[in-house]
């Protein structure tokens, strides 16, 4: 089970961030010279959430916790979007993240009949499951170290991954985005945990993404894949969940504009054809 305090600290850390991206102005308060603090002050989030100083200081610091009905005004004031404000009231612990099944299925068949490229992802965004088309268009999952075979980790340090999608980082972001929705409920020893380790380590460049407490519903949206053949084909990236709580999504990708499907044989994740 995730633990209160490091929920407590890491919901701070979030709503400190938030706060200091909202300028006065957002709120329809004055801009005043010799302003010191990033966006709006600790006390000016409480005014406005009718709390006290000393209890939102607090409540930053991880060291209290906190009604629903008080976290729903601090959300209003920092303008959270809907993703955000439910990333915050799940590290307060009023929405519980759903039990993962004891054995979750990789729905390989639902995979299979699909012509285009897709993938079955867990919450920690491993590849689970894939079709023959995925692995066609994308260097096969089959043949990465089980330990490694994550999508956003993929993305971000295998530069066979990044000649199918050179401008991989706007898809990176947002994913990662996706990913910290749940990655912050879980315990240091989860997979989600590792993951995040492993991209600091060997990305440390890019550790202003990493710490990043952005969090965002994945969006749809059409990017340009290298074919094997070698040309250039627009396909939509949609992100579907599973239907089993803790199932993770499916990573499907429809070509646009009658661009054809990737060919190839059946593949499954034990990399047997």
């Amino acid at each position: 089970m995730p633990d209160p305090v490091a929920l407590r600290r890491e919901l701070g850390g979030f709503l400190r961030a938030h706060r200091e991206r909202v300028t006065p102005a957002d709120v329809g308060l004055p801009a005043t010279p010799r302003r010191r603090t990033s966006g709006l002050r600790r006390e000016e989030v409480a005014a406005l959430s009718g709390v006290s100083v000393a209890w939102y200081t607090w409540l930053e610091q991880g060291r209290v916790d906190t009604s629903r009905q008080v976290l729903d005004a601090v959300a209003r004031t920092l303008r959270l979007d809907a993703a955000a404000h439910r990333h915050a009231l799940a590290l307060a612990g009023y929405a519980a993240p759903g039990a993962a099944p004891a054995a979750p299925s990789d729905h390989q068949r639902l995979l299979d009949a699909l012509g285009t490229p897709a993938a079955l992802l867990a919450p920690s965004l491993d590849l689970r499951a894939w079709n023959a088309p995925y692995a066609a268009l994308w260097p096969d999952p089959a043949r990465v170290p089980a330990d490694r075979r994550n999508l956003l980790l993929l993305l971000a340090t295998d530069p066979a991954h990044q000649r199918v999608l050179p401008a991989w980082e706007p898809l990176a972001t947002d994913l990662y985005r996706h990913f910290r929705t749940r990655a912050d409920r879980e315990p240091p020893a989860s997979r989600s945990h590792e993951v995040t380790a492993l991209l600091r380590a060997e990305r440390p460049e890019l550790d202003a993404w990493w710490s990043c407490r952005s969090v965002a519903d994945f969006a749809p949206r059409t990017v340009t894949l290298t074919t094997p053949g070698g040309g250039p084909r627009p396909y939509e990236l949609t992100l579907l969940l599973a239907p089993e709580p803790g199932g993770g999504a499916f990573l499907v990708q429809t070509p646009v504009d009658g661009a054809p499907s990737a060919p190839g044989r059946r593949r499954y994740a034990d990399g047997s054809a």
